[in-house]
């Protein structure tokens, strides 16, 4: 057996180092679908405002896509979810919207824009919820009132370990789709200690959410009240605004 040179040393030893490091790689944990999706939907901040449970920092804003979705004011004990398989959304039913009911409830329009505050991910039921609550003001609302809601998607069975990231994230944005550039919360600026000036709705703009009295204000006594209990009907000469729980949850 011949001696070996320092050439032969040197190159054994690169050998031995790459060999290391391949098999360090091949051994290193893959990095989990709840880590990947948490780099891409930064979950918001809640704290305590002066008018109650408000958001304090902003999370990544997703813009609603589907329509029938409601919310329950944030300190109720009711969450009413909204099911999503096979592209088909199936809504909260009246048992879980009469719940949430004495709490107050907030429809949600297509288009309206949301921070998470949980993302679970559950492989073993092929399951991802994303609980949210509404971001006021990327919604424009003169006043901040949290409410939240669910979403939760059901993958096929055994489907959502072999499914990668960028196609989750596609499936969620059927529902919750990701707004690039989205602005901070009205809370991040008076949590730092900068007073944050009331922005001042448009006397004639009616919005989900609003009150009775919000709603006079702005467009005069109605022609016609139709008192259904829980639901109440305002009858204008050119629109009829429906009312659940003393708040709008839709105009006509």
């Amino acid at each position: 057996m011949g001696v070996d040179t320092p050439e032969r040393l040197r190159a054994l030893l690169i050998a031995f180092i790459l060999g290391l490091s391949i098999a360090s790689a091949q051994n290193a944990a893959p990095v989990s679908l709840t880590d990947q999706l948490g780099a891409q939907y930064k979950l918001a901040k809640l704290g305590q405002g002066d008018s109650g449970i408000v958001v304090v920092g902003a999370g990544t804003v997703l813009q609603i896509q589907k329509p029938g979705i409601v919310g329950a004011g944030i300190t109720s004990g009711a969450l009413c979810e909204s099911k999503y398989e096979g592209g088909n959304l199936k809504n909260p039913g009246a048992v879980c919207r009469s719940l949430v009911g004495s709490h107050g409830l907030r429809y949600f329009n297509v288009g309206d824009k949301v921070y998470p505050i949980r993302m679970d991910v559950n492989l073993g039921k092929d399951r991802i919820h994303i609980v949210f609550v509404e971001c006021d003001a990327c919604n424009g609302a003169a006043e901040p009132a949290v409410y939240k809601s669910e979403v939760v998607y059901q993958f096929a069975k055994g489907s959502l370990s072999n499914t990668s990231a960028p196609q989750v994230e596609d499936t969620l944005g059927q529902v919750l789709a990701i707004v690039e550039g989205g602005p901070p919360p009205i809370q991040d600026q008076a949590q730092n200690g900068e007073s944050q000036p009331a922005s001042q709705p448009d006397p004639q703009t009616i919005r989900i959410g609003q009150t009775t009295d919000q709603v006079v204000a702005a467009l005069g006594k109605p022609e016609k009240i139709v008192d259904l209990g829980a639901k109440q009907l305002y009858v204008y000469k050119d629109l009829k605004v429906t009312f659940m729980n003393g708040k709008v949850a839709d105009v006509q």
